[in-house]
């Protein structure tokens, strides 16, 4: 398996460079890979999406679609595009830790 070293701590990643091991996500580690994937420093309302998606993805074992997200009047999908773009779902799923979404490319 491989694994990505963020500062000082190494984590489990595919191929594509999502997390395979949740337990491994730290706020520093997911601010680093939001670096990586070209947005500056995460905002409260980054962090609102991120912790929301996780506490989706451990009481229902996945993760929220754009839709379900928009639905709970978290964020509005547009929203949702300017804090995460170029693939919000992709993007919000790799900063949080989980994995990369089915049907992603």
């Amino acid at each position: 398996m491989p694994q990505k070293q963020i500062g000082n701590a190494t984590i489990d990643v595919d191929a594509d460079g999502f997390m395979t091991n949740l337990s491994q996500w730290t706020r520093d580690i997911a601010a680093a890979l939001a670096k990586e994937e070209g947005i500056g420093e995460l905002t409260a309302a980054h962090w609102k999406v991120l912790e929301y998606i996780q506490k989706e993805f451990k009481e229902n074992g996945a993760v929220p679609t754009i839709r379900r997200i928009n639905k709970t009047g978290l964020v509005s999908t547009k929203e949702l595009y300017d804090l995460f773009p170029g693939g919000p779902a992709k993007k919000a799923e790799k900063i949080a830790g989980l994995a990369k979404p089915v049907g992603c490319v």
